[in-house]
């Protein structure tokens, strides 16, 4: 089943800007069925490329990896899966891709392998701990990993002369993540919001936390996120607590709560992006989800519903960093500033369908999509946003301990 088309005019003006018809994303996987700390004391010069040490960012030692990208006109990119946008008549052709490689002639290597923060940064971690290459030269993390990931030294530092267009058309409300306030190590790839999705098919709405981890007749058909902010951001909220700033005892309230709703039978089970699968099917009634996967859901099913928990919105963004063992680091910048123009913004907006970071866009979508330009889940207005909540930064320590106690009870 394929998601609703873009009408004549859009077809006809993407045709013109860029030469790829296009049509709304298709959760290709789900709707036919298928488809931690790192290691210090880094030594320089240890890999074949050769690396330099890294000032910045950390205070663990790190290294950077010599450019390579004037000699080598190539890019590799690791993202999650369906986070692009795809040519409806050649499924491994990505419009916004081959519109870059056409204007600077730098090919990508594109590869969606991340399901999950924690299991892709598992994979190489030891890696760049060793500054050994991971073959990538962006990667695509949550928010809170990105934090970690530059707080362990891991991520290169961008050229603002070489990213014009980020530092011009980032929302001004990305600006502010504490993580990267100067805006020197990660660029908001999309931003979303975390809330519930419901199959009404099988079972009437879900309005409140306490809702979706007791009600009889969802036991068995609930899942949520193995990501423990999206997870454990709602569960503190549904305490009355803020999850931007809660107490270890408001963490244990909350962690007390899923695991009784674990033991109960109540939660199906814990998942990365394939819970869309479950919700499509029916296997799953309710979820906590986010709004770009339930968005694209409802546009092939009218039955399935993204709906704001009264206890308001998570938001959290993606960003992608550039790995210091990354030998194309000038052709990563390029990639990524390329993005934040926003006609290449809107483009890519109307398939992934989640918050796009990227000022301009909204205008460039009314010519694509004019719905898709009023739609609150991808253009959140002030009033939207003034009501969302963020979870907290955690230092390593932190981090760790509630991370730990968060796997317990998903039986990890």
């Amino acid at each position: 089943m394929r998601a609703r088309p873009l009408s004549a005019p859009a077809r006809a003006l993407l045709a013109a800007t860029t030469a790829t018809p296009s049509r709304r994303r298709l959760l290709r996987g789900a709707l036919a069925g298928g488809a931690l700390a790192a290691t210090g004391g880094v030594l320089a010069a240890c890999s074949p490329k050769g690396m330099a040490p890294q000032a910045g960012a950390s205070t663990r030692p790190a290294c950077t990896a010599t450019d390579l990208s004037a000699s080598e006109r190539k890019v590799s990119f690791g993202n999650w899966v369906q986070y692009l946008d795809v040519d409806e008549n050649d499924e491994k052709r990505h419009p916004t891709l081959a519109a870059f490689k056409a204007r600077t002639g730098i090919e990508v290597s594109y590869t969606e392998d991340i399901n999950d923060n924690n299991e892709y940064y598992g994979k190489i971690r030891a890696q760049l701990g060793a500054c050994q290459p991971i073959d990538r030269d962006i990667v695509v993390f949550s928010d809170w990993m990105v934090n970690k990931f530059i707080r362990n030294g891991f991520a290169q530092e961008l050229d603002p002369a070489k990213t014009p267009n980020y530092r011009r058309n980032l929302l001004p409300s990305l600006k502010a993540r504490p993580y990267d306030q100067e805006l020197r190590f990660a660029v908001p790839w999309q931003s979303g919001l975390t809330g519930f999705a419901v199959n009404t098919r099988v079972a009437k709405e879900v309005r409140t936390v306490d809702e979706l981890l007791t009600r009889p007749d969802l036991k068995g058909k609930v899942s949520v996120p193995m990501e423990m902010p999206d997870t454990m951001g709602l569960l503190i909220a549904s305490l009355g607590k803020n999850p931007a700033a809660f107490t270890p005892e408001d963490f244990d309230a909350a962690l007390e709560k899923l695991r009784k709703a674990v033991e109960s039978g109540q939660i199906r089970r814990f998942t990365g992006n394939e819970y869309v699968q479950d919700l499509a099917k029916g296997d799953v009634a309710a979820a906590i989800a986010w709004s770009g996967d339930a968005l694209q859901l409802g546009l092939n099913d009218d039955k399935i519903k993204f709906v704001s928990p009264d206890e308001g919105l998570l938001i959290w963004s993606d960003a992608a960093v550039i790995p210091v063992t990354a030998t194309h680091a000038s052709n990563a910048m390029a990639l990524l500033d390329h993005y934040y123009d926003p006609k290449v913004a809107a483009e890519l907006a109307a398939w992934v369908n989640y918050v796009c970071p990227v000022a301009g866009a909204q205008d460039e979508m009314v010519k694509i999509d004019p719905e898709l330009a009023e739609n609150k889940l991808i253009f959140p207005d002030d009033a939207m946003l003034a009501g969302v909540k963020a979870f907290a930064p955690l230092g390593e320590a932190e981090e760790k301990a509630y991370q730990a106690r968060f796997s317990a009870v998903m039986g990890v």
